[in-house]
C-alpha cells in the first residue's frame, strides 16, 4: 500500500471512506467532545487531541490501516497526523479544512460552527 500524502482534500476523503467494505479506513475525530456534540461526520471516532497520548492504543488495531484524522479547520489534524506518524501509523492522513470544509463541500447538514 503506498504511503498516503500527508494531507488531503475533503473529496478525497469521502472517496478513501467510501471504497466499501473492503477498505479499512478509519475517520478519526481529534476536536474535544464539545465539538462532536456540535458537529460530527457519521462514523467517526472521537479522540481528541489532548487525550491521545494516553489513548493511543485504541488506535493500535488501525497501526497498517488508513486513518483519516480530522478538527474543525485541519491544524490540530495535521499535527495529530505527524504524531501518529512519528509513532509508525504510517498510513495516518489529515483532512485539509477540517469539518468546516467537508460541511461546506461534502455534507450541507452537518453544522457549521
Amino acid at each position: 500500500m503506498p504511503e498516503l500524502p500527508l494531507e488531503i482534500d475533503v473529496a478525497a476523503a469521502q472517496a478513501l471512506l467510501n471504497e466499501g467494505p473492503q477498505q479499512k479506513c478509519l475517520l478519526l475525530d481529534c476536536r474535544t467532545a464539545e465539538e462532536h456534540t456540535t458537529a460530527s461526520i457519521a462514523g467517526a471516532k472521537l479522540l481528541p487531541m489532548q487525550e491521545i497520548t494516553d489513548r493511543v492504543a485504541e488506535l493500535e488495531p488501525w497501526r497498517n490501516e488508513q486513518i483519516v484524522v480530522h478538527c474543525h479547520h485541519g491544524m490540530r489534524s495535521l499535527k495529530v497526523t505527524q504524531w501518529l506518524r512519528e509513532q509508525g501509523f504510517s498510513q495516518a492522513t489529515s483532512m485539509r479544512g477540517g469539518i468546516d470544509a467537508w460541511s461546506t463541500a461534502i455534507d450541507a447538514q452537518v453544522p457549521r460552527y
